[in-house]
């Protein structure tokens, strides 16, 4: 256990960053996010959002000053995506580049972190794409099937990726495959590797990238690589440990992902107190009803417990100390108080809900996405039950 020390705040913590957030997400309105909507397939990336982001040094913020970052901790990243949420805004567009350059931060060697961070940082070159799952294996990442086959001084990649979002939106790409076959290593986490790949080469040789029609406007695509040619510099770390690399660079996803849903959950609260408040029916504010009141105050003590479990496992990941069993709990409970929230707004908007221009169903399925992504809630209840409550293995 590492010797840094854990701090927990309990008041909301970096105000300036919060309040120089949502002042930039003021010139995104709702609007903005309906008119992305409404260009096929499944919407369009909100391009000019991500870009004041980059520029205002926000999407660099995990990455140390040494390479032209901000150097916050993961806590302060988290205070960010929280913020953008909260505004309205959506942050799954450019949240994975703070988790997945940590990878590269943590495995990769001086000369690729030298290289890659700083044309990061600066906004050159963007790393939104994370390309794990695949059709077949789903959360058993174990299963996956692409291959990185040595060729020479470099590797051959064949095999496909789903749910790879921002994939036409990003120039690198974290990529898992096989570098040993399954059924030739001792456990079957081992024998993966991870690879920084550049996209814009490999879609010249043999890499298709596909959208998919989904939903929510995330922007998500399936990857084909046919004997698509990467250099030995690709490699991240040592091979056939990309699965533990992976998993490292997960709590951070975790900690992250869970502090956007904490602000969506802040979003919904307030509309929802907002409405309840101002809608007369019957001559009384619909919130003096307690079918109306009771479900939103569930729902904001649900999301301030949440909220706690957020910022313990952030503080841990700060401190280097273990943190995946709060990281996943913080994201069990965190997707689960803002769905609450989201249900108990769009009643108290009744039929308004259905309306585009309240924002309500928008951002309600961006609530449900996080019921069953990054990770199901089936998957982390298994984890607790193993690996903290020390029960037999459930799959």
């Amino acid at each position: 256990m590492a010797d840094t020390a854990l701090t927990l705040a309990l008041e909301d913590d970096y105000p300036d960053i919060r309040e120089q957030v949502a002042k930039l997400c003021e010139d995104f309105p709702g609007e903005y996010w309906r008119k992305l909507e409404t260009q096929p397939p499944s919407g369009s990336y909100p391009t000019e959002f991500i870009e004041a982001l980059t520029e205002a040094g926000y999407l660099a913020a995990l990455i140390p000053e040494e390479y032209g970052g901000a150097g916050l901790p993961v806590r302060g990243g988290a205070v960010i995506l929280e913020t953008i949420n909260a505004m309205g805004c959506s942050a799954s567009a450019g949240h994975a580049q703070m988790y997945t350059m940590g990878t590269v931060l943590r495995h990769g060697s001086a000369e690729q972190k030298a290289h890659y961070l700083p044309q990061i940082a600066r906004g050159e070159l963007r790393l939104q794409a994370f390309a794990v799952t695949e059709p077949t294996s789903g959360s058993d990442t174990t299963q996956i099937k692409t291959r990185a086959e040595r060729q020479g001084n470099g590797y051959v990649i064949n095999g496909q990726k789903v749910f790879t979002s921002r994939a036409q939106h990003s120039d690198l790409m974290l990529l898992l495959a096989r570098t040993t076959p399954a059924d030739k290593v001792e456990k079957r986490t081992h024998g993966i590797s991870t690879f920084l790949i550049d996209l814009q080469e490999a879609q010249k040789n043999g890499c298709e990238i596909r959208p998919i029609d989904a939903m929510v406007n995330h922007n998500t695509t399936e990857v084909f690589f046919d004997n698509v040619p990467i250099p030995g510099d690709a490699l991240i770390g040592e091979e056939g440990r990309g699965f533990r690399y992976i998993l490292d660079g997960m709590n951070a996803e975790r900690c992250l992902t869970a502090s956007e849903a904490i602000g969506n959950g802040k979003y919904f609260v307030d509309k929802a107190v907002a409405y309840a408040n101002e809608r007369v029916v019957f001559g009384r504010p619909v919130g003096q009803n307690q079918g109306i009141q009771f479900p939103i105050a569930q729902g904001y003590a649900e999301l301030e417990a949440a909220d706690l479990m957020v910022r313990k496992a952030t503080a841990l990941f700060d401190a280097q100390q273990p943190c995946g069993a709060e990281a996943n709990m913080a994201r069990l409970l965190s997707s689960a108080a803002a769905w609450a929230c989201a249900e108990a707004c769009f009643t108290t908007f009744g039929g308004f809900a259905f309306a585009r221009e309240y924002d309500i169903e928008r951002k309600w399925r961006e609530a449900r996405l996080a019921r069953t992504a990054p990770i199901s809630p089936n998957l982390i209840l298994s984890y607790i039950g193993q690996h903290v409550l020390g029960m037999p293995r459930s799959y």
